[in-house]
């Protein structure tokens, strides 16, 4: 017996250290997996342990737990994001951040009425995501997209809260508008001012013929595709962002101060055998650009709540942007709130809607800018808060002094609006590959303006001489008040069926039918009163004609215009094997800005893809690269955006006046004439490309060339001997050019990542008839010509050495 227990004695440390090293061996590994960007959980991820079959997925939060030897190696995967491959060590709590992949062929894009995966998409689209936008301090989305996606031209007014200018690929009409459409969650609109940064999740930009031709007379000029923030599903968040800026005019003109300016005039009055010029009392040396200039501020604050469910989603974001502008005086106010809910009913329906509110507060300046750099720099500003000093006898009589100008138009104007949009859709899947998709949409705008012109300051002339000071006051200004009102009213409703059907032998297919109608209508009133001396207050509550005495002279206007769009389309997006893509796309569309034989027009396209690096004899011979595609895509639109009502027919004007006799009558008279066989603008374009993908997707090159022409331009051409003018289809217009994109995106660690992104787009405009010889479309009082050879008001004028 003691035998035994001395063998057990002996044996016992032994067991005990085998059972400390089995144990050490396997550890409990916990922790939570977030989107490296915005910090976002991530749920579903997949974690395995490398080289086995073991592992686990994150919950609904992005957490995650799995038991796994000490020295193991956890690899994270997630559609969209990078892999990531982690050393346990021992560790107990690993938390990993993802960095998303934005060359992830998987991800999808608008396609227009529907989405497609990136890598089967036949055509040339390029995608921003929400959070590429919401970094920047703008109140207006789209100024963010500025130098981040090729064939896109922004140009900024430069107003808080003003609308861009967009350009996509070139200017393509002298007579219809050239902006692009811009389609919200499917809905058409000509602005996304009522967006705020933070409530998109992506925008779409639609080049080429094969992406546009399903959206018929409206997208001619490309389309900007806004996909909205839904709410993330399986959990509720809370999220505020706020953003600063500072906008700087770094452009500003150089001119000469008060010594260059005295040097150059006095040689001036030499060369003309002038008498000199007393600059006795001109002491001052004012640069004007300066005084009316400014640093201006600029803030926007949004604040989301997003809650899911088992059966449905809800987002409400709500923001508020404040913007300084850089010249003083002005500001921009926007308020915006909008509410997302979706309810599943059961797993085959679903219905939705979407609620935004809008108001916006702008206080406008009436500086004009050529007075700061006309107006002598010679001249002093102001001697107390309503007295300034006039500018000198020899300056243009057009010229005022530009800091009296600006101070007196502060304050002077109001303008605001509401603006309320909304929608409901219900989707409905039957029959296993069909799916039907309803959808109501309208759109309410009204704005009201008033604006109050006030007496002018007391102003000084200094004149010649030590005695020649004078003080003047222009009695012959008038005060007045102006009221303006605008009511745009939008409806469409859109009803599509998508069959969707993956066969055996790789065959995929997708197929598109609908019908859509979209009508608006704008109507203007506004009237204004004067008064020779009656001073306003400067209190906005009395800005209204009924301020002024009802003798005094009256001016009334009005407006109105109404438009209806009818369209039925259809779309095939074929598949083989995923590497052998076709795109074909149809539509009929009507327009009642036409006449009735001519509403209604028939455009389509076509789109191929292969897919090379799925090909053996790539994957065997070319290595490194892991995607390669090539996409070509030809398209046949047509253009009818920015026109009046009834152009086909002659226009009015009223207020003209003819005698007969002794007695004079109030008249019409002709605005224009038209051609009665007046239709739409006719738009080819051809588009070649390739997409590669990389160095395990890290390095992405897209590369394309385009070749567009725009036929039938309507033209309002002025009738020999006459001020009247004719509108017709005259002339055609072309836009050639190349686009490239080049990027690098590469992460540091688990935590760190880095994208480094260039891209380059050439177009050349070219003028290719105006229908008439010898014809020029003169603009900016013939500075700016148009003129077939050349491109689109080009600068005409004489070459200096």
């Amino acid at each position: 017996m003691k035998k035994i227990f001395t063998k057990i004695y002996v044996l016992a440390p032994f067991l005990l250290l085998f059972s400390s090293i089995a144990f050490a061996q396997n550890v409990t590994v916990k922790g939570v997996v977030r989107d490296a960007g915005n910090k976002t959980t991530l749920p579903s991820v997949s974690v395995l342990v490398k080289g086995t079959t073991t592992g686990t997925q994150t919950d609904a939060n992005g957490a995650y737990s799995i038991a796994v030897p000490a020295e193991a190696t956890l690899v994270f995967t997630y559609i969209g994001y990078n892999t990531q491959e982690v050393a346990v060590a021992g560790k107990t709590a690993i938390d990993i951040s993802l960095a998303s992949n934005s060359n992830e062929l998987q991800q999808v894009v608008v396609i227009g009425y529907g989405t497609q995966k990136k890598r089967d998409v036949t055509g040339s689209i390029t995608s921003v995501k929400g959070t590429e936008i919401e970094k920047f301090a703008v109140t207006n989305p789209v100024a963010a997209l500025q130098g981040k996606v090729p064939g896109l031209t922004i140009s900024n007014a430069g107003n808080p809260g003003s609308s861009p200018t967009v350009r996509i690929r070139g200017i393509n009409s002298t007579g219809a508008s050239n902006d692009p459409l811009y389609v919200v969650d499917g809905i058409f609109q000509t602005n996304i001012d009522y967006l705020n940064p933070s409530d998109i999740e992506t925008i779409d930009l639609l080049r080429d013929a094969s992406s546009i031709a399903i959206f018929g007379l409206k997208g001619a000029n490309g389309v900007i595709a806004i996909t909205t923030k839904r709410a993330a599903k399986g959990k509720t968040t809370v999220n505020f962002q706020s953003t600063f800026g500072i906008q700087h005019v770094n452009n500003v003109i150089d001119v000469v101060d008060a010594a260059g300016f005295k040097k150059l005039y006095s040689a001036q009055l030499a060369n003309l055998n002038a008498a000199p010029f007393d600059y006795t009392n001109y002491t001052a040396n004012t640069n004007w650009q300066d005084q009316i200039f400014r640093d201006a501020v600029i803030n926007t604050n949004s604040l989301s709540i997003s809650n899911s469910g088992e059966k449905s989603t809800t987002l409400i974001n709500v923001g508020y942007n404040n913007q300084d502008g850089v010249l003083k005086n002005n500001n921009f106010k926007k308020f915006v709130a909008r509410l997302s809910e979706e309810i599943r009913i059961t797993d085959n329906i679903k219905v939705g809607g979407d609620l935004t509110g809008y108001h916006f507060i702008n206080t406008p300046t009436s500086a004009d800018l050529n007075n700061a750099l006309w107006a002598a720099p010679i001249i002093p500003i102001q001697t107390d808060a309503n007295t300034y000093y006039s500018l000198p006898s020899f300056q243009r009589a057009q010229v005022l002094n530009p800091v009296a100008n600006l101070n007196r138009g502060a304050g002077t104007a109001v303008d605001a609006g509401f603006r309320f949009t909304g929608g409901v859709y219900a989707e409905i899947k039957f029959l296993k590959n069909f799916t039907l998709r309803s959808s109501f949409n309208t759109d309410l705008g009204f704005n009201n303006a008033r604006r109050f012109t006030p007496l002018p300051y007391t102003f000084i002339n200094l004149g010649e001489g030590t005695n020649a000071t004078s003080t003047y006051f222009d009695r012959t200004a008038k005060t007045s008040v102006e009221q303006e009102a605008n009511e745009n009213r939008k409806y469409q409703q859109d009803h599509t069926i998508t069959y969707n059907k993956v066969f055996d032998g790789g065959h995929t297919l997708t197929a598109l039918v609908g019908f859509s109608s979209y009508s608006f209508n704008t109507t203007n009133l506004k009237g204004s009163r004067r008064d020779t001396t009656l001073n306003v207050p400067f209190n906005s509550n009395l800005w209204y004609i009924s301020a002024i005495n009802a003798n005094n002279p009256t001016f009334n206007d009005g407006s109105g215009s109404t438009e209806t769009n009818l369209g039925a389309f259809g779309r095939i997006n074929y598949a083989y094997k995923n590497r052998y893509l076709l795109n074909a796309t149809i539509r009929r569309d009507g327009n009642s800005r036409f006449a009735p034989a001519n509403r209604w027009g028939t455009f389509g396209s076509v789109g191929l893809g292969w897919v090379a690096s799925d090909e053996d004899f790539f994957k065997n011979n070319i290595k490194g690269v892991d995607f390669f595609k090539l996409r070509a895509s030809y398209g046949y639109l047509g253009n009818a955006n920015s026109l009046t009502d009834n152009v086909y027919q002659v226009g009015l004007n009223n207020g003209a006046t003819a005698v007969f006799g002794d007695n004079v009558y109030t008249a019409v008279s002709p605005a224009y004439t038209a051609d009665p066989n007046l239709q739409y603008e006719v738009v080819k374009g051809f588009d070649l490309g390739l997409e590669a993908r990389a160095l395990k997707n890290r390095l992405s090159l897209d590369l394309g060339v385009f070749d567009k022409t725009t036929s039938k331009i309507i033209s309002n051409i002025v009738l020999p001997g006459t001020n009247l003018g004719y509108i017709t289809n005259l002339g055609s217009i072309s836009n050639r050019g190349i686009e490239a994109s080049l990027g690098w995106n590469d992460n540091i660690g688990s935590d760190y990542s880095y994208g480094v992104n260039a891209n380059f787009s050439y177009v050349k405009n070219n003028v290719k008839s105006l229908g008439l010889t010898n014809f020029q479309l003169l603009g900016n009082g013939g500075v700016n010509v148009t003129e077939t050879g050349n491109s689109i008001g080009y600068f005409y004028g004489y070459k200096q050495a």
